[in-house]
């Protein structure tokens, strides 16, 4: 495909007399369809408009994280951490060990 700059002044004048039969043509079909003329380039997105309610929440939820963060206000209290007690943790272990048995006994490899 040329270049525009490696065009010569026919090639120039020629595409510009054929762009102005496209935009004609688009024209006057927009006008049998009676639709809105465009210019060819996309129109511009709709503005999303957020309820008074919405941003109200969002501000709040906000509000609420950076009161966790900071350790102040009215964050809700965080769950303790759960603790495995000694017998669990022995129970998995064993699981653990005889799997790698069964594992090893068959020949898998960890990979």
């Amino acid at each position: 495909m040329n270049s525009i700059t490696n065009l010569t002044p026919q090639q120039l004048r020629r595409a510009a007399n054929i762009q102005e039969k496209v935009l004609s043509l688009q024209k006057e079909l927009s006008r049998l369809l009676g639709t809105a003329e465009s210019s060819g380039a996309p129109a511009s997105p709709k503005k999303r408009k957020m309820s008074a309610a919405g941003r109200a929440a969002i501000a709040a939820a906000a509000r609420a994280r950076w009161a966790k963060i900071k350790g102040t206000g009215t964050a809700a209290p965080a769950k303790p951490k759960r603790k495995i007690s000694e017998a669990g943790r022995a129970k998995l272990a064993a699981l653990a060990r005889a799997r790698w048995k069964k594992s090893k006994a068959l020949g898998k490899t960890t990979l």
